[in-house]
């Protein structure tokens, strides 16, 4: 009888342990539901900005192209690696990819290739580089190598394509600077063979060389407005440019 007459008092106990616990389970349940949207969010933020951002490398180099600025050509790599910063290599390198496409679209093959070679490759490399806080002398540097084999590239497509040997033109205009400049000099001699091809490809690299320095400035200037900053600058840079 004891057990009869507790066994309600047992069961309104276990209702309310039981209600508790269905309880608990559904705003466990809605709290999983309410992060999920969260986090899955970005793949379509991801796939927006790297569209966008492969649209807009390919729109400058399609600008500048048909008006050529001298301006805009900084700007070649710089939104793919903003797709690195903001994303990673893989978002990088699709937007390369697209990038590529697009102007293979509304330019041909060649002017998409030589887009893509070097300048989408570059903007996935110093993506890269900036990413993990490489100094400036390091990513100038190798992006100088991978530009430098861009333009010899170049050379080889465009000699292919119109059946013509642009190296020996670059050899002339090389040939001639250094006769000027022996005359300036006093030195009364043909320039060696060897000497002009070493100066023809050390002009290369040097243009190379100012060109991505010029294109560290500008992404400094501008991702680090846009909250995806790259490493700081050597200090006599700052101390030039006045900025802190």
């Amino acid at each position: 009888m004891d057990i009869l007459s507790s066994s309600p008092d047992d069961k309104g106990g276990n209702n309310s342990f039981n209600s508790k616990k269905t309880n608990s389970i559904p705003e466990h349940s809605s709290n999983q539901h309410l992060e999920r949207p969260q986090l899955q969010a970005d793949a379509p933020l991801k796939m927006v900005e790297t569209a966008f951002l492969a649209s807009t490398a390919s729109l400058i180099w399609f600008i500048n192209f048909y008006f050529p600025l001298g301006l805009l050509k900084i700007f070649f790599p710089i939104p793919i690696a903003l797709v690195y910063l903001r994303w990673n290599s893989r978002a990088a390198w699709m937007s390369a990819l697209t990038s590529g496409l697009l102007l293979l679209v509304l330019m041909g093959p060649t002017r998409s290739i030589l887009f893509v070679i070097p300048y989408a490759f570059m903007g996935v490399l110093l993506g890269s580089t900036w990413q993990r806080r490489a100094p400036w002398i390091v990513s100038i540097s190798l992006a100088t190598l991978l530009g430098t084999i861009g333009v010899f590239f170049k050379l080889w497509l465009l000699s292919l394509l119109s059946g013509q040997d642009l190296w020996i033109y670059l050899i002339n205009q090389v040939t001639s600077f250094l006769e000027w400049l022996f005359l300036t000099l006093g030195i009364l001699t043909i320039p060696n063979p060897l000497l002009i091809q070493i100066g023809a490809i050390c002009v290369i690299l040097l243009n190379n060389f100012v060109y991505l320095f010029v294109v560290h400035i500008a992404a400094w200037l501008l991702l680090d407005r846009l909250g995806n900053s790259i490493p700081r600058p050597p200090k006599w840079v700052q101390v030039l440019m006045d900025y802190e």
